[in-house]
């Protein structure tokens, strides 16, 4: 499948699968950014993309973020087939959980992306379910 994408700064490498087995692209800091202690800060990824129609987005933090101490603010990003105009940078927000700044550096690889196939639901809204209630949250036993 090709991804229509466009890159903001072309120095900064397209997204890359970095091993053979990887399903996740890397996505780069096009800028240096300084996230202050216990805030959240924004990091522009340097690209544009068209997702296709039948797909999302989702942007994941890097297996090793944590270490860097950030986490993705908002756990998941989810980019639309909409969100494709010429302003319409793809960013990461990144919460500082240290108590120091947190530099992140222009070119750094910060979090990863996965195209994924959905599809719209139309809802059916009834009064009553029919099944038996499973009991909330750890329902099935501990960990």
């Amino acid at each position: 499948m090709k991804i229509i994408i466009k890159r903001i700064d072309k120095n900064i490498p397209l997204p890359e699968y970095k091993t053979k087995g990887a399903v996740a692209f890397d996505l780069s800091s096009r800028e240096e950014v300084i996230i202050p202690s216990l805030a959240v800060g924004y990091i522009p990824l340097n690209i544009i993309v068209k997702v296709p129609a039948g797909f999302s987005l989702k942007i994941f933090a890097r297996s090793g973020l944590h270490k860097k101490g950030l986490l993705l603010a908002n756990s998941v990003g989810v980019i639309d087939t909409d969100y494709c105009g010429e302003e319409d940078e793809i960013k990461a927000a990144c919460y500082n959980f240290t108590s120091s700044p947190i530099i992140v550096e222009k070119g750094e690889r910060i979090v990863q992306g996965i195209f994924e196939k959905h599809e719209l639901v139309e809802w059916e809204e009834i009064d009553k379910m029919t099944n038996l209630s499973r009991g909330g949250f750890n329902s099935t036993g501990a960990f």
